[in-house]
């Protein structure tokens, strides 16, 4: 029988082999988390009617309120073409169930989060990798892109901000990326999970919904606002489309919790929404900032692209170890814990998530340090 060899997904598998009990735990992609008492205050909530709440199985495609008020977020788009889903994973998985056929391959951007690559390579689909260049402020590679792109292409993946880079695709780049699609009636899938988490200004950025016909777009609440134990996500798209992944959805999982959705049902709504913006951008600046004026204690050693969204930094680093050794080693003897560049698919580099409580930054951000000194003088 034919099998297709499976790819585990490698930046999952090394978090949830590593990330319980670390101590200094810079391995997340999310701004720190809210409290369930911090959410309460901020959203006004009523804890009496929320506790009456029935502990039962909510509306399986979401709430309606909760798809009225996202749907808002994306003009021209209908809450029957909103799915709630088990986060943003769980939309990134239907969708590529939902998409892709025998024969169709898939243009990805490299690095990034892999789960529509991973999924797609677990279907049998071809995977093909599209470079972003790091010495061009990872811009995407316009020649790659286009030799990548054919007839077969079925979905065009893109993160925007990028996970891991931070980085906002250009308008040049966003129309490299539409013009390809409509060259080959492609679908362009937009993770925007990172969106509203822009370290300079306050101008969101912008959706790829509304400028191409064929988009389909993935959000959560874990990102941008600090919510991702609530588990929830969201696929925006053409009806049709939802709800053939909704169909794929009552495989897949049903539905996301009833407790969940009330939550996000409060986060979501402004001014609560907005407030959870403001919050996480307070922590995405200041903790740039002293990941930065760390670094900079070993000149020549750390070099960063500066994110331009996201709560993480895609650190280069100049020393006689690979990514995975020096993340191993810093997990080990110093209890702190990031991810090697290598589960990107990119050497020397790893990611960190500096959208945490400062002095909790600045004691890992000593024992990483720490590390490196021993490394260059050779122990």
């Amino acid at each position: 029988m034919f099998r297709v060899d499976f790819h585990p997904f490698k930046v999952e598998q090394f978090l949830s082999e590593l990330e319980h009990g670390v101590t200094y735990n810079f391995s997340e992609s999310g701004v720190h988390p809210i409290s369930f008492q911090g959410l309460v205050d901020m959203a006004d909530i009523d804890l009496p009617s929320l506790m009456a709440t029935l502990i039962d199985y909510p509306q399986v495609n979401g709430k309606q309120s909760l798809r009225d008020t996202i749907s808002g977020f994306y003009p021209d788009s209908s809450s029957d073409g909103v799915m709630i889903t088990v986060g943003a994973t769980e939309a990134n998985t239907l969708v590529a169930n939902t998409l892709l056929q025998p024969g169709d391959n898939v243009v990805c951007f490299r690095p990034t989060y892999e789960q529509i690559s991973g999924n797609a390579a677990n279907l049998g689909n071809e995977v093909r990798w599209v470079d972003l260049v790091g010495s061009d402020g990872w811009a995407i590679d316009s020649a790659a892109l286009a030799k990548a792109v054919d007839n077969k292409t079925r979905i065009i993946h893109v993160v925007n901000p990028n996970n891991p880079t931070g980085r906002i695709l250009s308008d040049s780049d966003r129309r490299q990326i539409i013009a390809a699609a409509d060259r080959v009636g492609a679908w362009i899938v937009a993770d925007e999970v990172y969106a509203g988490t822009e370290r300079e200004g306050d101008v969101e950025t912008p959706s790829f919904w509304g400028s191409y016909d064929r988009v389909l777009i993935v959000n959560s609440t874990s990102k941008a606002y600090g919510l991702p134990g609530l588990r929830l996500g969201w696929l925006v798209g053409p009806e049709d489309v939802i709800t053939e992944c909704w169909r794929r959805h009552e495989y897949a999982s049903i539905t996301t919790s009833m407790l969940s959705m009330e939550l996000a049902d409060k986060a979501l709504s402004d001014p609560t929404r907005s407030k959870l913006n403001a919050r996480a951008k307070t922590l995405i600046r200041t903790g740039f900032d002293v990941l930065a004026a760390e670094l900079a204690r070993h000149p020549g050693v750390f070099d960063v692209v500066p994110p331009q969204a996201s709560a993480m930094s895609f650190v280069r680093f100049d020393l006689p170890i690979s990514s995975e050794d020096f993340c191993m080693r810093l997990l080990r003897e110093r209890e702190v814990l990031v991810i090697p560049g290598s589960r990107f698919g990119v050497e020397n580099h790893f990611r960190f998530s500096s959208a945490l409580p400062e002095d909790h930054l600045r004691e890992g951000l000593s024992r990483l340090n720490g590390l490196t000194s021993e490394i260059l003088q050779g122990h």
